[in-house]
């Protein structure tokens, strides 16, 4: 179930209250007349099934509520209530199949501005993943892929261009372009200096790694498993089970490729750079198609399962 608390202006509460109630799946409605001073309304509350949530924000938004007042949408993890049980068994069909298109909007909106904390993640998470390549350390490397928070832009790409959103698939593509360019160049940075201190060196990056010599030598697995990693990752997003991010965080090899492209270029190393570069491209590409097709999917199976449900019940 879902909470919703709306902001309405006082003379479009009754049109509001209609709207909540004539949405099948919708219960717990309640209306605090003039309770709200900033911006001044009434206050209205309701619990909605998931699976009708986003008809109702969609409904509640073509209204203009979003403007004139206030929309906010909370999870509710334990409800109590058979009135919440009845309106769940009403919705058409299943909460977990749901996509609430507006809530992982925001969601992605978020995760994909570019922002100084992510460039930092990013740039931590790569000089970890350069210290990984250097020792073959596979610990290290998984460490690093769990920090880096590129999922993020990915998502935010995929959800733009289903919903056909340039604004958010240019903050994405632009969050992704410049995270990984800076990343890649402070890791340069850091790579010299721990040449300089001895703690690097191009033997070591030249040994036989067996760990860790995958990252420069992308093959067709690389791909078969972004492609399931963004499909897991995306449909982690859309149900809200976040927990199963960060397995798919440490499936892909992004942010070790990047890394050890970086620690390759500062010592000259052409070849592993390449190939590392083909690496970082191949899973990037990878979960960006997987995860826009899952999308795609996901809304055209949401949308037969409500018909079907709806002509059951008619």
């Amino acid at each position: 179930m879902l909470h919703l608390r709306l902001i309405v202006p006082a003379d479009r509460t009754d049109e509001v209250v209609r709207t909540v109630e004539q949405t099948v799946g919708t219960t717990h409605l309640a209306v605090v007349p003039g309770a709200a001073r900033d911006p001044a309304g009434d206050l209205v509350l309701c619990d909605v099934a998931r699976e009708a949530g986003d008809d109702l924000i969609a409904a509640l938004r073509t209204m203009g509520i979003d403007e004139t007042g206030s929309i906010a949408v909370e999870n509710i993890d334990l409800s109590l209530s058979r009135r919440a049980d009845r309106a769940e068994e009403n919705a058409p069909g299943e909460g977990a199949d749901a996509v609430l298109w507006e809530q992982l909007a925001d969601a992605t909106h978020e995760e994909s501005t570019l922002s100084v904390t992510y460039i930092a993640f990013l740039s931590l998470a790569t000089m970890i993943a350069a210290c990984g390549v250097v020792l073959d350390n596979a610990i290290l490397i998984v460490g690093a892929m769990a920090v880096g928070p590129e999922f993020g832009p990915l998502a935010g790409f995929c959800t733009a261009l289903v919903r056909r959103a340039p604004k958010l698939a240019w903050r994405s593509f632009t969050a992704l372009i410049v995270g990984f360019a800076v990343a890649m160049a402070v890791t340069v940075v850091f790579s010299l200096f721990m040449d300089a201190t001895g703690l690097f060196t191009e033997a070591k990056l030249d040994a036989d790694r067996p760990n860790t010599g995958f990252i420069y030598a992308p093959d067709w697995f690389s791909f078969v498993v972004a492609v399931l990693a963004g499909a897991a990752g995306m449909l982690s997003l859309t149900s809200a089970k976040s927990g199963a991010l960060v397995g798919v965080a440490i499936s892909v090899t992004t942010v070790p490729a990047a890394a050890n492209a970086a620690v390759a270029l500062s010592y000259g190393d052409v070849q592993q750079t390449w190939g590392s570069t083909e690496q970082l491209l191949l899973n990037l590409l990878g979960i960006v198609v997987a995860g826009t097709l899952t999308l795609l999917i996901q809304k055209f199976l949401w949308a037969w399962q409500r018909e079907r449900t709806v002509r059951k019940s008619a």
